[in-house]
């Protein structure tokens, strides 16, 4: 009896242990899902405002880690791909993007497989990168393949940071890149793919947070602390803030900054919304009088076209009687040309004929002229 008991006390040890070491793993994926997406928002920050300065290229370091970051996010717990034999060899995030963003209007697919100075898979997705930044699409990309599920679960394993919550924050803190303009050049050094991706942490580990700043770092470290479910448990629960009145003060004073900007946005908003009311009214009734315009400019054209019909009928038919008048007019000349020449002739043998007489009688004979004309007849 005394050994069972001691057999299950050993047992009971060894599957809490186990317990405690899958807790322990899973907390820890969790930690370094949150820190990876911190240290990108982090970046994201540093990219905006250094944009305000000077250009954004492949010389800027803030961009190189911000390049590093994103790429070590899109391979987090990337699954290789099995070859024939069995074997599992890598794979690199170009090969998921490439899947599961065609269905992106006007990607850039094709044309970073067609690139010649770019062989590997690896500085493909690096072109990749930067050319959907040139064209201010990568959070477009991204939002796309996440929203094709179950392409990401074939590419990713369980505890990926693209199958977890925090992948939506991602497409949402890549779209205040947009504004910004990059100019990268796609044959330079950071395109080999001979070389992993490495974060440089120190820029973010003294990152300092202005009294003057709107936007709450606390706040938005305590939102992506309550994305986990092993960050809710009491472990992780740390010793309250100790701050002190100035703090309370500058704490208040964004408060109210926020406050007054979003209270100033809100009658911007609202000033926005009756202008565009009244617009829109106005091209109603604008819109109503172009119809009425249109509908009376149809009617007329067509009054206008059946008048223009009637008159070409009766053009028509006067072309008919016209045409019929020029050919009894040819035939009553062709008959006239027919007769003349006969009368002609018939007059020449009369007038013969009395020459003839007064030359026998030696005498001339002198006829009258109505005479003369009766007698021709």
């Amino acid at each position: 009896m005394a050994s069972r008991s001691l057999g299950g006390l050993s047992g009971s040890r060894g599957g809490g242990g186990g317990g405690g070491r899958k807790s322990l793993s899973a907390r820890n994926a969790a930690v370094e899902r949150r820190n990876l997406i911190t240290v990108c928002r982090f970046s994201v920050k540093t990219l905006i405002d250094r944009s305000c300065f000077e250009t954004i290229d492949d010389s800027s370091p803030e961009f190189n880690n911000f390049a590093a970051i994103l790429e070590q996010i899109l391979s987090h717990r990337l699954k290789g791909q099995v070859t024939w034999f069995g074997y599992e060899s890598p794979r690199s995030f170009w090969d998921y993007i490439r899947v599961a963003c065609r269905k992106v209007s006007q990607n850039c697919i094709c044309s970073i497989e067609n690139m010649e100075n770019v062989s590997s898979s690896r500085a493909k997705g690096r072109a990749w990168i930067r050319v959907a930044l040139m064209e201010k699409h990568l959070s477009e990309y991204i939002s796309t393949a996440l929203r094709d599920f179950k392409t990401t679960r074939r590419f990713y394993e369980e505890g990926a940071i693209v199958l977890g919550e925090e992948a939506n924050m991602l497409a949402g803190m890549l779209l205040g890149l947009n504004a910004i303009d990059f100019s990268f050049c796609l044959k330079g050094e950071g395109l080999d793919g001979n070389f992993p991706a490495v974060i440089d942490y120190t820029p973010y580990l003294k990152f300092t947070q202005s009294s003057d700043s709107i936007s709450s770092d606390e706040e938005e470290l305590r939102t992506l602390g309550s994305s986990g479910s092993e960050s809710s448990s009491p472990e992780n629960v740390g010793p309250p803030f100790i701050m002190d009145e100035n703090s309370w003060f500058n704490k208040c004073k964004r408060v109210k900054q926020k406050y007054q900007l979003t209270l100033e946005q809100k009658g911007y908003l609202e000033e926005l919304l009756r202008l565009r009311e009244d617009q829109l009214s106005e091209s109603v009734s604008q819109n109503k009088i172009l119809l009425q315009r249109i509908e009376d400019s149809d009617l007329a054209h067509k009054l206008e076209k059946e008048q223009l019909e009637y008159i070409i009928v009766e053009l028509q038919d006067q072309l008919k009687s016209y045409q019929s008048l020029d050919q009894l007019s040819a035939e009553v000349s062709l008959s006239q040309t027919s007769l003349d020449p006969g009368q002609s002739q018939e007059g020449d043998g009369k007038q013969d004929t009395l020459n003839s007489v007064s030359e026998e009688y030696g005498t001339d004979i002198e006829v009258p002229s109505t005479a003369a004309a009766l007698w021709c007849r």
